[in-house]
């Protein structure tokens, strides 16, 4: 397993955490998925093996936020 914090711009409510928490869950491979709204973090548990760290900031992309590196 392997673990990533990404920063995350563009989340500013209840409907942001769950939009990310959703959708990143849903990728085969994460196992866990924290949002920090008040941060601007992302962390997120997965197997490698599955899923990469750009899948995951892919899916953050492609639902209208900003990843940082």
């Amino acid at each position: 397993m392997k673990q990533i914090t990404l920063q995350v711009q563009g989340m500013s409510c209840g409907h942001c955490v769950s939009s990310i928490e959703d959708n990143v869950g849903e990728i085969s491979g994460v196992k866990s998925i924290t949002v920090k709204l008040e941060d601007g973090k992302v962390e997120v548990e997965f197997d490698s093996n599955k899923v990469t760290t750009d899948d995951v900031k892919k899916e953050i992309e492609e639902l209208g936020y900003e990843v940082g590196s």
